[in-house]
């Protein structure tokens, strides 16, 4: 699912997982399961902290993902800068608790016309990290 704004495009993701908030947030700020998910990372949940997301390299592209903690309510809100190959946006994860577990929604916000290969991109990375991420809550105790 995506949004359009006047100035810049969201990649959104949206989905129950039957896990609460808590054992979901446990994913999105451990660095040892964020590696299960998504990639190598020196993740911290402290507002402010510098970290970086690793992966192999690909052309036109070093696999290093630069970010910095915008926002931090635990087991409710996440957000960090997102900065890969000098395109900046910004990630927010919203861990809301519905009956039978939580919906999980993601948007990755601040791609403009020009980044439309960055976009799709985005759109079809996130559908299978999600798919990784709930995998990875699934099989914690």
């Amino acid at each position: 699912m995506t949004e359009a704004t006047a100035a810049s495009r969201s990649v959104v993701v949206e989905r129950v997982m039957p896990h609460p908030p808590e054992k979901i947030w446990r994913a999105l700020t451990q660095g040892p399961l964020i590696e299960a998910w998504l990639m190598k990372n020196d993740f911290q949940p402290v507002v402010g902290r510098r970290f970086s997301l690793r992966t192999e390299p690909m052309p036109h592209w070093d696999g290093v993902v630069d970010c910095e903690v915008l926002v931090l309510e635990p087991h409710q809100r996440l957000s960090y800068r997102w900065d890969a190959s000098g395109l900046q946006t910004v990630v927010t994860w919203t861990l809301t608790a519905v009956e039978g577990g939580t919906r999980v929604r993601m948007e990755q916000l601040g791609f403009g016309p020009q980044d439309d290969n960055n976009y799709k991109g985005a759109a079809y990375g996130w559908q299978r990290n999600i798919g990784a991420l709930e995998k990875v809550v699934a099989g914690l105790i």
